[in-house]
């Protein structure tokens, strides 16, 4: 994985990694679209290094030195589709990110995703959404730029659209600070998604997340894309580990 897309620094992003290996279970994006995939982390993903596919009986596995990283399934038949976490206005998700508790301290400044020591990250910057009926629940823009469609996945497609991989980062951190990253360092383990359409380059977006559960270490959240009509582009579930900070 190019170490760009780190999450902790000597590892890469879950998300962008899950995302990823999303894209290679389907084959194309529009094979995977509108389909829930869960990807299971099972060590960090190593930066700067080629990891292998494997077919497995259920679906795909990545590798490195012969260890298994990542796999990821098709969810076929959900018992429980995924509950989106309620929108928010562009205005309220500007608010929203002046309020990003990793503005003052970030465990992961450097990540891809929501560092703020990156100036060709995602800037996604959660902070609590106004009037939010849930304590837990965030909200963030976010503009996709020309840059997370010239990855190693080429899409032909007459609208500029971001690789899949970019609209699972995308879902990603936003679960993380809603479970209270700030005080509770915790690494993805665990996400399933289900991306309806790509997102459009240069276009608004609003990413919201809220907490839905604690168990011992781990921690349950959710997370929802919205595109500049409202509409629904992607929602995701996610499995936390709380980790030393």
């Amino acid at each position: 994985m190019p170490g760009r897309y780190c999450g902790p620094p000597t590892s890469a992003n879950g998300g962008w990694v899950a995302g990823s290996l999303a894209h290679e279970l389907g084959g194309t994006p529009r094979a995977t679209l509108g389909r829930a995939v869960v990807v299971t982390l099972h060590q960090p993903p190593p930066l700067d290094a080629t990891m292998r596919l494997r077919s497995a009986a259920a679906g795909i596995e990545a590798t490195f030195g012969g260890a298994l990283v990542a796999s990821a399934t098709f969810v076929e038949d959900p018992a429980e589709p995924i509950e989106p976490v309620e929108g928010v206005s562009w205005g309220e998700a500007q608010a929203a990110a002046t309020a990003y508790a990793g503005h003052r301290s970030h465990p992961f400044p450097t990540c891809f995703v929501c560092g703020v020591n990156r100036d060709d990250g995602l800037a996604i910057f959660p902070g609590a959404a106004p009037s939010s009926s849930s304590e837990s629940r965030l909200a963030a823009p976010w503009v996709p730029d020309p840059t997370l469609r010239n990855d190693w996945h080429e899409y032909d497609e007459s609208t500029p659209r971001t690789s899949l991989a970019a609209a699972w980062a995308a879902l990603d951190c936003v679960g993380g600070w809603a479970g209270g990253m700030a005080e509770r360092v915790s690494v993805l383990g665990r996400m399933t998604a289900v991306v309806d359409e790509l997102p459009v380059i240069g276009e608004q977006h609003v990413v919201t997340g809220e907490r839905r559960a604690v168990e011992g270490r781990k921690t349950f959240t959710a997370a929802t894309l919205h595109d500049a009509d409202g509409r629904i582009v992607g929602r995701a579930e996610h499995i936390w580990i709380a980790v030393e900070r």
